[in-house]
Protein backbone atom coordinates (compact mmCIF):
# COMPACT_ATOMS: atom_id res chain seq x y z
CA UNK A 1 0.00 0.00 0.00
CA UNK A 2 1.82 2.57 -1.24
CA UNK A 3 0.51 6.19 0.51
CA UNK A 4 -0.74 4.32 3.36
CA UNK A 5 -1.00 7.03 5.28
CA UNK A 6 -2.96 9.75 3.06
CA UNK A 7 -6.57 10.55 3.51
CA UNK A 8 -7.95 7.79 0.77
CA UNK A 9 -5.07 5.57 1.73
CA UNK A 10 -6.05 4.83 5.54
CA UNK A 11 -9.25 3.95 4.34
CA UNK A 12 -7.57 1.35 1.91
CA UNK A 13 -5.58 -0.10 4.13
CA UNK A 14 -8.82 -0.36 6.88
CA UNK A 15 -10.64 -2.21 3.80
CA UNK A 16 -7.23 -4.42 3.26
CA UNK A 17 -7.70 -5.87 6.84
CA UNK A 18 -11.52 -6.10 6.56
CA UNK A 19 -11.12 -8.30 3.49
CA UNK A 20 -8.45 -10.43 5.22
CA UNK A 21 -5.27 -8.99 3.61
CA UNK A 22 -2.33 -7.94 5.07
CA UNK A 23 -0.85 -4.80 3.76
CA UNK A 24 1.97 -3.68 3.87
CA UNK A 25 2.65 0.25 4.39
CA UNK A 26 4.34 2.16 2.11
CA UNK A 27 5.51 5.56 1.46
CA UNK A 28 7.62 8.53 1.26
CA UNK A 29 7.57 9.90 4.91
CA UNK A 30 8.73 6.73 7.68
CA UNK A 31 7.59 8.77 10.73
CA UNK A 32 3.80 8.80 9.40
CA UNK A 33 3.87 5.44 8.07
CA UNK A 34 4.51 4.54 11.60
CA UNK A 35 2.09 6.73 13.07
CA UNK A 36 -0.15 5.08 10.22
CA UNK A 37 0.54 1.51 11.46
CA UNK A 38 0.18 2.45 15.26
CA UNK A 39 -3.44 3.75 14.13
CA UNK A 40 -4.33 0.56 12.30
CA UNK A 41 -3.45 -1.06 15.02
CA UNK A 42 -5.67 0.17 17.65
CA UNK A 43 -8.48 0.17 15.28
CA UNK A 44 -8.03 -3.90 14.90
CA UNK A 45 -9.25 -6.65 16.97
CA UNK A 46 -5.92 -8.16 19.72
CA UNK A 47 -5.65 -11.02 17.07
CA UNK A 48 -4.89 -8.72 14.40
CA UNK A 49 -1.35 -8.94 12.90
CA UNK A 50 1.02 -5.80 13.06
CA UNK A 51 1.60 -4.19 10.19
CA UNK A 52 5.09 -3.94 8.24
CA UNK A 53 6.29 -0.37 7.17
CA UNK A 54 8.44 -0.42 4.48
CA UNK A 55 9.32 3.38 3.37
CA UNK A 56 10.09 4.37 -0.03
CA UNK A 57 10.66 7.25 -2.30
CA UNK A 58 9.75 6.98 -5.98
CA UNK A 59 13.10 8.52 -7.28
CA UNK A 60 15.20 5.34 -5.17
CA UNK A 61 13.91 2.78 -7.46
CA UNK A 62 15.82 0.41 -4.99
CA UNK A 63 13.53 1.30 -2.42
CA UNK A 64 10.58 0.56 -4.21
CA UNK A 65 11.99 -2.67 -4.66
CA UNK A 66 12.29 -3.42 -1.39
CA UNK A 67 8.82 -2.24 -0.56
CA UNK A 68 7.15 -4.52 -2.72
CA UNK A 69 9.47 -7.62 -2.19
CA UNK A 70 6.95 -10.72 -1.26
CA UNK A 71 3.80 -8.51 -2.18
CA UNK A 72 1.08 -10.13 -4.23
CA UNK A 73 -0.13 -6.64 -5.48
CA UNK A 74 0.25 -2.96 -5.23
CA UNK A 75 -1.98 -0.15 -4.60
CA UNK A 76 -0.76 3.47 -5.46
CA UNK A 77 -2.86 6.07 -3.21
CA UNK A 78 -0.41 8.48 -3.37
CA UNK A 79 -0.44 11.87 -5.28
CA UNK A 80 0.11 13.48 -7.86
CA UNK A 81 0.39 10.99 -10.01
CA UNK A 82 1.85 12.12 -12.42
CA UNK A 83 4.81 11.96 -10.08
CA UNK A 84 4.26 7.95 -8.61
CA UNK A 85 2.08 6.19 -11.25
CA UNK A 86 5.49 5.32 -13.64
CA UNK A 87 8.12 4.85 -11.02
CA UNK A 88 5.12 2.09 -8.72
CA UNK A 89 4.17 0.89 -12.34
CA UNK A 90 7.89 0.21 -13.53
CA UNK A 91 8.25 -1.06 -9.97
CA UNK A 92 5.50 -3.54 -9.88
CA UNK A 93 6.56 -4.82 -13.39
CA UNK A 94 10.18 -5.40 -12.61
CA UNK A 95 8.11 -7.61 -9.50
CA UNK A 96 6.13 -9.17 -11.03
CA UNK A 97 2.94 -8.23 -9.40
CA UNK A 98 -0.03 -6.28 -10.50
CA UNK A 99 -0.58 -2.37 -10.01
CA UNK A 100 -3.53 -0.52 -9.30
CA UNK A 101 -4.04 3.16 -8.50
CA UNK A 102 -6.86 5.84 -7.58
CA UNK A 103 -5.39 8.24 -9.61
CA UNK A 104 -7.98 10.84 -10.90
CA UNK A 105 -5.49 13.24 -12.65
CA UNK A 106 -6.56 12.69 -16.05
CA UNK A 107 -3.13 13.35 -17.50
CA UNK A 108 -2.06 10.57 -15.63
CA UNK A 109 -3.85 8.28 -15.89
CA UNK A 110 -3.73 9.41 -20.31
CA UNK A 111 0.29 8.76 -19.56
CA UNK A 112 -0.75 5.25 -17.55
CA UNK A 113 -2.19 3.58 -20.80
CA UNK A 114 -0.10 5.35 -23.75
CA UNK A 115 3.70 4.76 -21.85
CA UNK A 116 2.89 1.17 -20.05
CA UNK A 117 0.04 -0.30 -22.33
CA UNK A 118 2.39 -2.78 -24.97
CA UNK A 119 4.84 -3.68 -22.26
CA UNK A 120 2.16 -4.99 -19.64
CA UNK A 121 0.33 -6.82 -22.34
CA UNK A 122 3.33 -8.67 -23.80
CA UNK A 123 4.66 -9.32 -20.21
CA UNK A 124 0.72 -10.38 -19.41
CA UNK A 125 0.92 -8.17 -16.39
CA UNK A 126 -2.45 -6.58 -15.18
CA UNK A 127 -2.45 -2.52 -14.42
CA UNK A 128 -5.47 -0.41 -13.54
CA UNK A 129 -5.59 2.96 -12.89
CA UNK A 130 -8.20 5.42 -11.94
CA UNK A 131 -9.68 2.70 -9.63
CA UNK A 132 -11.76 4.97 -7.51
CA UNK A 133 -14.70 6.67 -7.61
CA UNK A 134 -13.74 9.33 -10.51
CA UNK A 135 -12.88 7.00 -13.36
CA UNK A 136 -13.13 3.85 -12.07
CA UNK A 137 -17.03 3.56 -10.95
CA UNK A 138 -18.36 5.87 -13.89
CA UNK A 139 -16.60 3.40 -16.42
CA UNK A 140 -18.13 0.44 -14.13
CA UNK A 141 -21.77 2.32 -14.27
CA UNK A 142 -21.09 3.07 -18.35
CA UNK A 143 -20.10 -0.43 -18.80
CA UNK A 144 -23.44 -1.68 -17.10
CA UNK A 145 -25.60 0.38 -19.58
CA UNK A 146 -23.93 -0.26 -22.51
CA UNK A 147 -25.11 -3.85 -21.79
CA UNK A 148 -24.92 -5.37 -25.63
CA UNK A 149 -24.49 -2.08 -27.12
CA UNK A 150 -21.26 -2.30 -29.46
CA UNK A 151 -21.31 1.33 -29.64
CA UNK A 152 -23.23 4.68 -28.69
CA UNK A 153 -23.03 7.90 -29.63
CA UNK A 154 -22.56 9.61 -26.16
CA UNK A 155 -21.94 8.67 -22.32
CA UNK A 156 -22.43 11.38 -19.52
CA UNK A 157 -21.46 10.95 -15.84
CA UNK A 158 -23.21 13.73 -13.80
CA UNK A 159 -22.36 13.87 -10.48
CA UNK A 160 -24.32 15.19 -7.78
CA UNK A 161 -22.29 15.69 -5.00
CA UNK A 162 -24.06 17.10 -1.50
CA UNK A 163 -20.66 19.16 -1.39
CA UNK A 164 -16.58 18.63 -1.79
CA UNK A 165 -14.16 19.04 0.80
CA UNK A 166 -10.86 18.31 -1.15
CA UNK A 167 -7.88 16.61 0.47
CA UNK A 168 -4.50 18.37 0.61
CA UNK A 169 -3.62 15.76 -2.18
CA UNK A 170 -7.08 16.44 -4.19
CA UNK A 171 -5.53 20.36 -4.01
CA UNK A 172 -2.08 19.79 -5.55
CA UNK A 173 -3.44 16.65 -8.18
CA UNK A 174 -5.71 19.68 -9.17
CA UNK A 175 -2.87 22.15 -9.59
CA UNK A 176 -0.27 19.50 -11.66
CA UNK A 177 -3.12 18.46 -13.83
CA UNK A 178 -3.75 22.68 -14.97
CA UNK A 179 0.08 23.38 -15.05
CA UNK A 180 0.34 20.40 -17.30
CA UNK A 181 -2.27 21.43 -19.92
CA UNK A 182 -1.42 25.19 -19.74
CA UNK A 183 -4.64 25.69 -17.87
CA UNK A 184 -6.83 25.09 -20.66
CA UNK A 185 -9.84 22.41 -20.28
CA UNK A 186 -10.23 19.16 -21.95
CA UNK A 187 -13.00 17.04 -23.25
CA UNK A 188 -13.89 14.10 -25.30
CA UNK A 189 -16.03 14.74 -28.48
CA UNK A 190 -16.19 12.94 -31.89
CA UNK A 191 -14.05 10.36 -31.04
CA UNK A 192 -10.80 12.28 -29.28
CA UNK A 193 -9.45 14.26 -26.54
CA UNK A 194 -9.72 17.79 -27.18
CA UNK A 195 -8.35 20.95 -25.12
CA UNK A 196 -9.90 24.15 -24.93
CA UNK A 197 -10.28 27.96 -23.62
CA UNK A 198 -14.24 27.71 -23.70
CA UNK A 199 -15.96 28.84 -20.48
CA UNK A 200 -17.39 26.26 -18.48
CA UNK A 201 -21.57 26.21 -18.87
CA UNK A 202 -24.43 25.85 -16.40
CA UNK A 203 -26.82 23.18 -16.84
CA UNK A 204 -29.84 22.01 -15.34
CA UNK A 205 -29.58 18.03 -14.90
CA UNK A 206 -32.71 15.72 -13.78
CA UNK A 207 -30.66 13.03 -11.03
CA UNK A 208 -33.11 10.37 -9.46
CA UNK A 209 -35.19 10.96 -6.54
CA UNK A 210 -34.98 12.27 -3.99
CA UNK A 211 -31.99 14.45 -5.30
CA UNK A 212 -34.03 15.64 -8.41
CA UNK A 213 -33.25 18.38 -10.80
CA UNK A 214 -29.58 20.52 -9.80
CA UNK A 215 -27.95 22.70 -11.40
CA UNK A 216 -24.65 21.62 -12.43
CA UNK A 217 -21.43 22.85 -14.01
CA UNK A 218 -21.37 21.13 -17.87
CA UNK A 219 -18.26 19.54 -18.82
CA UNK A 220 -16.54 19.29 -15.71
CA UNK A 221 -14.22 16.96 -16.87
CA UNK A 222 -13.08 13.64 -14.75
CA UNK A 223 -11.34 10.63 -15.42
CA UNK A 224 -13.98 8.92 -17.22
CA UNK A 225 -12.82 11.07 -20.33
CA UNK A 226 -9.86 8.58 -20.31
CA UNK A 227 -11.16 5.31 -18.86
CA UNK A 228 -14.30 5.02 -20.76
CA UNK A 229 -13.23 5.43 -24.47
CA UNK A 230 -9.85 3.20 -23.46
CA UNK A 231 -12.66 0.12 -24.06
CA UNK A 232 -15.94 1.49 -25.19
CA UNK A 233 -16.85 3.07 -28.66
CA UNK A 234 -18.42 6.07 -27.95
CA UNK A 235 -17.93 9.61 -29.58
CA UNK A 236 -18.47 11.58 -26.78
CA UNK A 237 -17.97 11.59 -22.88
CA UNK A 238 -19.73 14.46 -21.21
CA UNK A 239 -18.99 14.97 -17.06
CA UNK A 240 -21.15 16.83 -15.09
CA UNK A 241 -20.65 18.15 -11.45
CA UNK A 242 -23.30 20.24 -9.17
CA UNK A 243 -22.25 23.43 -8.31
CA UNK A 244 -22.24 23.46 -5.00
CA UNK A 245 -19.24 20.44 -4.87
CA UNK A 246 -17.46 22.44 -7.67
CA UNK A 247 -17.57 25.96 -6.05
CA UNK A 248 -16.29 24.11 -2.52
CA UNK A 249 -13.44 22.75 -4.70
CA UNK A 250 -12.89 25.96 -6.38
CA UNK A 251 -12.73 27.83 -2.82
CA UNK A 252 -8.97 28.04 -1.03
CA UNK A 253 -10.64 27.99 1.96
CA UNK A 254 -13.07 25.02 1.89
CA UNK A 255 -11.47 22.62 4.46
CA UNK A 256 -10.64 19.06 3.99
CA UNK A 257 -12.95 16.65 4.64
CA UNK A 258 -13.66 15.62 8.45
CA UNK A 259 -15.05 12.13 10.13
CA UNK A 260 -18.51 12.08 11.07
CA UNK A 261 -19.10 8.19 11.99
CA UNK A 262 -16.86 5.65 13.09
CA UNK A 263 -15.38 4.42 10.16
CA UNK A 264 -13.97 8.05 9.47
CA UNK A 265 -16.30 8.83 6.43
CA UNK A 266 -17.22 12.28 6.27
CA UNK A 267 -21.26 13.58 5.78
CA UNK A 268 -20.79 14.16 1.69
CA UNK A 269 -23.42 12.32 -0.24
CA UNK A 270 -23.22 11.58 -4.31
CA UNK A 271 -25.10 10.13 -6.82
CA UNK A 272 -23.27 9.42 -10.05
CA UNK A 273 -25.99 9.21 -12.71
CA UNK A 274 -24.98 7.32 -16.12
CA UNK A 275 -26.38 8.31 -19.53
CA UNK A 276 -25.46 6.38 -22.74
CA UNK A 277 -27.26 7.22 -25.52
CA UNK A 278 -27.39 5.53 -29.55
CA UNK A 279 -29.96 7.35 -31.82
CA UNK A 280 -32.90 7.61 -30.11
CA UNK A 281 -32.15 4.86 -27.08
CA UNK A 282 -30.76 6.29 -23.82
CA UNK A 283 -29.82 3.33 -21.06
CA UNK A 284 -29.61 4.55 -17.50
CA UNK A 285 -27.31 3.15 -14.45
CA UNK A 286 -26.88 5.08 -11.16
CA UNK A 287 -25.31 4.41 -8.23
CA UNK A 288 -25.15 6.26 -4.46
CA UNK A 289 -23.14 6.44 -1.17
CA UNK A 290 -21.51 8.79 1.23
CA UNK A 291 -17.78 9.69 0.80
CA UNK A 292 -16.23 9.79 -2.33
CA UNK A 293 -12.55 9.09 -0.50
CA UNK A 294 -14.15 6.29 1.59
CA UNK A 295 -15.76 4.36 -1.12
CA UNK A 296 -12.92 4.45 -3.21
CA UNK A 297 -11.53 1.90 -0.88
CA UNK A 298 -13.60 -1.23 -1.75
CA UNK A 299 -13.47 -0.17 -5.25
CA UNK A 300 -9.89 -0.62 -5.25
CA UNK A 301 -9.81 -3.35 -3.01
CA UNK A 302 -12.19 -5.60 -4.94
CA UNK A 303 -10.42 -5.26 -7.91
CA UNK A 304 -7.29 -6.36 -6.26
CA UNK A 305 -9.06 -9.49 -4.57
CA UNK A 306 -10.79 -10.20 -8.32
CA UNK A 307 -7.24 -9.56 -10.10
CA UNK A 308 -5.47 -12.14 -7.06
CA UNK A 309 -8.13 -14.67 -7.97
CA UNK A 310 -8.05 -14.64 -11.96
CA UNK A 311 -11.60 -12.93 -12.20
CA UNK A 312 -10.67 -10.81 -14.86
CA UNK A 313 -11.37 -10.42 -18.72
CA UNK A 314 -7.40 -8.81 -20.01
CA UNK A 315 -4.40 -8.21 -19.60
CA UNK A 316 -1.91 -5.25 -20.08
CA UNK A 317 -3.06 -1.61 -19.01
CA UNK A 318 -6.95 -1.97 -18.61
CA UNK A 319 -9.99 0.37 -16.98
CA UNK A 320 -12.51 -1.48 -14.31
CA UNK A 321 -14.88 -1.58 -17.06
CA UNK A 322 -12.30 -3.47 -19.52
CA UNK A 323 -10.54 -5.97 -16.88
CA UNK A 324 -13.92 -6.95 -15.11
CA UNK A 325 -17.73 -8.20 -14.77
CA UNK A 326 -18.62 -5.22 -14.31
CA UNK A 327 -22.07 -5.40 -13.36
CA UNK A 328 -20.95 -8.30 -11.25
CA UNK A 329 -18.42 -6.22 -9.59
CA UNK A 330 -21.56 -3.31 -8.95
CA UNK A 331 -23.01 -5.97 -7.00
CA UNK A 332 -19.99 -6.65 -5.22
CA UNK A 333 -19.52 -3.16 -3.69
CA UNK A 334 -22.87 -3.77 -1.73
CA UNK A 335 -23.29 -2.33 1.30
CA UNK A 336 -20.51 0.65 0.37
CA UNK A 337 -23.12 1.72 -2.65
CA UNK A 338 -26.48 2.06 -3.68
CA UNK A 339 -27.84 0.75 -7.29
CA UNK A 340 -30.84 1.56 -9.08
CA UNK A 341 -31.95 -1.20 -11.67
CA UNK A 342 -30.69 -0.26 -14.82
CA UNK A 343 -33.37 1.56 -17.32
CA UNK A 344 -33.77 2.25 -20.81
CA UNK A 345 -35.93 4.22 -22.48
CA UNK A 346 -36.56 6.06 -26.18
CA UNK A 347 -35.97 9.75 -26.51
CA UNK A 348 -37.08 12.14 -29.21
Amino acid sequence: MYGAYGHTGRFVVAQLRERGFIPVLSGRDAEKLRAAAASAAAAASASAPGLEVRPASVDDPASLDRALAGADAVINCAGPFATTAAPLIEAALRAGIPYVDVAAEIEANLDTFAHFAERARAAGAVIVPAMAFYGGLGDLLATAAMGDWTAADEATVAYGLSGWHPTPGTRTAGTVSRERRGGRRVRYADGRLEYHDESPTLLKWAFPDPMGTREVVGEFTMADVVTLPSHLAVRAVRTHMTTEAAKDLAASDTPAPTAADGHGRSDQTFVVDVVVRSGDTERRAVASGRDIYAVSAPLAVEAVHRILTGRTRTVGVASAGEIFDAPDFLRDLSPHISLEPLQERTVS
